[in-house]
């Protein structure tokens, strides 16, 4: 776990700006050119490229050059990777909130609701 978590860092780094959710968002549908992924921001194409970097550093997105088109395709396990480690906290907290529940019930029996 401890080796995975720059990983784990870049990623939710990635994930923790609302542009780069929609670009990732967007490219759950398919690849795009960068053109078309920037058309719906209200940001310089430059500014636009930060956030295409920062997802390419993190995994999350390949980007592949022919010609003038750069497209940018989605890299579904590093997503996968996000899940899991969300995953495996979903679980310890429910583990601990069944054995709080647990610990409650049994301090006070015949009190159901």
């Amino acid at each position: 776990m401890v080796k995975q978590q720059p990983a784990l860092d870049s990623l939710f780094h990635a994930l923790a700006d609302p542009t780069r959710r929609a670009v990732v968002g967007r490219l759950l549908s398919g690849g795009a050119p960068v053109t078309r992924l920037a058309e719906p921001f209200a940001m310089g194409l430059p500014a636009f490229m930060k956030h295409l970097s920062v997802l390419e550093a993190s995994g999350l997105i390949r980007s592949e050059k022919r010609g003038r088109v750069r497209t940018c395709h989605l890299n579904a396990d590093r997503l996968a990777t996000a899940e899991d480690w969300l995953g495996e906290q979903r679980a310890v907290w429910q583990g601990r909130t069944d054995r709080l529940a647990a610990f409650v019930e049994s301090q006070h029996p015949g009190s159901e609701e």
